[in-house]
């Protein structure tokens, strides 16, 4: 089975208990805590993934980073991953409970490329276009900064991409330059 069926599986397993235990945002927190410091810290990557690292090593790293911090429940998910020799796909099934959490609580995850960064009234209205477009109630925006776009945005929402950016246009005008070009010679 491929670790992303995997994930997917444990992810709905911590989903479903956390939610009746009544700590879904607990275990969430937990979660992103546990995929920012993986983001931030290669070798937590490596370690994780690492074959030759036993799992009472793994599981001694993540209760040094996490022991004081993070909800029980998350703890004894963790020791239960680790006593199934399974912590390469910890960051998998983060990233999987992100997804099912998003989905659960009816948000989406939208993705924005300007050349600047967006203020609050931008911020706004881009929500607005995405909750539109997607039919969620809530939006998270992920905004990133490109200076090559020369101008204007992209917007991605699922498999939607809204390309408005002026590099883009500059783009298709020198397509449809060349097209012309070909066809008056012809």
């Amino acid at each position: 089975m491929s670790n992303q069926r995997v994930a997917s599986r444990y992810a709905k397993s911590i989903m479903e208990l956390s939610l009746e235990k009544g700590r879904l945002e607990e275990v969430h927190t937990d979660f992103l805590r546990l995929t920012a410091l993986a983001e931030s810290n290669h070798e937590l990557n490596l370690v994780l993934k690492n074959p030759i690292v036993g799992s009472d090593k793994k599981l001694n790293v993540l209760k040094a980073l996490f022991a004081k911090s993070v909800d029980p429940l998350t703890m004894t998910f963790f020791e239960i991953i680790s006593r199934k020799n399974r912590e390469e796909i910890l960051l998998d099934v983060a990233k999987e409970f992100e997804n099912q959490y998003n989905l659960h609580m009816s948000i989406q995850v939208a993705e924005v490329t300007t050349t600047f960064p967006l203020d609050d009234t931008l911020r706004k209205e881009f929500a607005e276009v995405v909750k539109e477009v997607s039919g969620k109630k809530s939006v998270q925006l992920v905004e990133k900064i490109n200076p090559d776009l020369i101008g204007g945005y992209i917007l991605k929402v699922n498999d939607r991409q809204i390309d408005e950016s002026l590099s883009s246009k500059l783009r298709q005008l020198k397509t449809q330059f060349i097209t012309n070009h070909y066809e008056s010679k012809i």
